[in-house]
């Protein structure tokens, strides 16, 4: 053996000796027997080896996952790598169907689907007869008139349209009955949850005909501008008036009812393609897999109709001098 190869080995196990001593604490130096292996190698060293040369099975199952990982970096499977948040939140869960296959949509889950209620009366209408209702009435009225000239008979832009200013009161009376809730030390009877449901329902159906109809620019600038000056307006007339904003609603349905029953009729009368139903609304609305844009707007105008419902009822507590907290809330009543 030369000198040089006998230096190197010295080296070598001096240098093994001195970076277990200094990785080593002061009392857990105390514990010799508890740092070393079996072999008399200290524990630390038995760590550092083992992950610097790691064994071919533990290589071969950590490539799949650096793969994904590089294919995820270069745009390819990016499910495959799963985001951990410091706050130890992992989106690992992957939700099936009953089939086996997986689910896709994160905007909803499966227990929030349910299978629409199409037996309801869609020819009934709220009478107005008092001043504030006829006020009401009138107001929605006058709403339709520029939504005809603009839209004519394109029931898919309209109903788009539609289902951009549905979805803000029942946003707004949620929002503004849980600040009261929170001010008052009250419970709200359901309320809340209710209208935040019907908020959601709407939005639901507007993500629905977004697949139908391909919104061009200036129609999304009047998205913009409409649900702009409608969301203040609400607001500010539920502030003033709750028994009022919940009848301007309950005839806004009344008009949406109306709305889907003509888009009905040019579908059935082959003035509008009968296309597939989007997937979103077939998983939505527990639909048959051949289900058509007619079965779409068969469920959707009946969430309209019970949408219709539910703000007068809402109206009508308040004409009788009572707090909607007083009835319970239709929770659940699409």
């Amino acid at each position: 053996m030369s000198s040089r190869m006998a230096g190197s080995i010295l080296l070598r196990h001096a240098g093994t000796r001195l970076f277990a001593a200094a990785a080593v604490s002061p009392a857990a130096a105390a514990r010799p027997a508890l740092l070393a292996g079996a072999d008399g190698v200290p524990a630390v060293m038995v760590r550092l080896m083992s992950t610097s040369s790691s064994s071919p099975t533990a290589a071969a199952a950590a490539t799949p996952q650096k793969a994904k990982e590089e294919a995820a970096k270069d745009g390819g499977d990016k499910k495959a790598v799963v985001i951990n948040s410091y706050w130890g939140i992992e989106q690992t869960n992957k939700l099936m169907r009953e089939d086996g296959t997986e689910w896709r949509w994160t905007c909803f889950r499966p227990w929030e689907t349910y299978t629409a209620d199409t037996s309801i009366d869609l020819t009934r209408h709220h009478e107005p007869k008092t001043m504030l209702d006829k006020i009401a009435y009138w107001t929605v009225k006058s709403l339709r008139f520029p939504t005809d000239v603009f839209f004519q008979r394109r029931y898919g832009c309209r109903a788009m349209m539609l289902e951009t200013v549905a979805a803000v009161p029942g946003m707004v009376g949620g929002m503004l009955l849980h600040l009261r809730s929170l001010r008052r030390f009250e419970q709200s009877g359901g309320w809340i949850r209710a209208l935040l449901e019907e908020a959601e329902n709407e939005r639901m159906h507007l993500m629905t005909f977004m697949e139908v109809a391909k919104p061009r620019w200036y129609e999304r600038a009047l998205v913009i501008a409409v649900q702009g000056v409608f969301f203040n307006a609400y607001f500010l007339g539920y502030l003033l008036s709750p028994k009022f904003a919940h009848r301007v609603v309950g005839y806004l349905e009344e008009e949406a009812v109306h709305s889907y029953t003509e888009y009905l009729k040019d579908l059935e009368a082959g003035k509008i393609d009968n296309v597939p139903a989007p997937a979103i609304a077939i998983d939505y609305w527990r639909l048959p897999a051949n289900a058509t844009l007619k079965d779409v707007v068969t469920v959707v105008r009946a969430d309209e109709a019970h949408h219709r419902d539910v703000n007068h009822f809402a109206s009508d507590i308040h004409c009788q001098g009572m707090q909607l907290k007083e009835s319970p809330a239709p929770i659940g009543y699409h």
